[in-house]
């Protein structure tokens, strides 16, 4: 039992020390030459900008603003930013199932039924820099949290800030934890 108890508690530990972003960047590219940036034209790629969008596009220009980046018009930015929400269907399992049996000795019956299951929309935020002048993508994250439909405005506006934070503590990349 302290062993099984021992392994729960490691794993809970991992979990929560376990990164809630993921990004990749091109390696050849000398992000220090990046002093300026703006917002793709289509960013968020929609004809208007949800509700969610306005509270992305706050939290990237927060963000760029710590790092000492300017906001220019898209012709005279180094580097385009452009970002999704992507979103993915789950199933979830909601409450326990219900059951009984009865046996005797080693033998035994069991009726059970399982637990309600329900679709979930939820949407992952992706986030891209592109450098202007080669219109590649030179920096890329995503996230590992995602926002769905039963959250409230303010729950997601802090999910949105906190992901986006943590997306911009890998940028430029090689200077985390300095």
């Amino acid at each position: 039992m302290a062993r099984v108890l021992m392994v729960v508690l490691i794993t809970l530990a991992m979990t929560g020390c376990a990164s809630k972003v993921v990004t990749d960047y091109n390696s050849s590219v000398v992000f220090g030459n990046y002093s300026s940036w703006a917002f793709a034209p289509d960013a968020g790629s929609a004809s208007f900008i949800s509700l969610d969008g306005n509270r992305v596009r706050k939290a990237v220009e927060r963000e760029f603003t710590r790092k000492a980046m300017r906001k220019v018009d898209v012709p005279e930015a180094d580097l385009l930013v452009n970002w999704r929400i992507v979103e993915q269907e789950r199933l979830e399992q909601s409450g326990l199932g219900l059951g009984f049996g009865f046996g005797t000795g080693n033998f035994g019956w069991g009726l059970s039924t399982p637990p309600p299951v329900r679709e979930v929309t939820e949407g992952k935020l992706v986030v891209e820099l592109a450098d202007q002048s080669s219109e590649e993508v030179v920096w890329r994250a995503a996230s590992r949290r995602y926002l769905n439909e039963s959250q409230s405005p303010e729950t997601r506006r802090k999910l949105i800030d906190e992901v986006v934070a943590e997306m911009f503590k890998k940028y430029p990349p090689g200077l985390e934890g300095k």
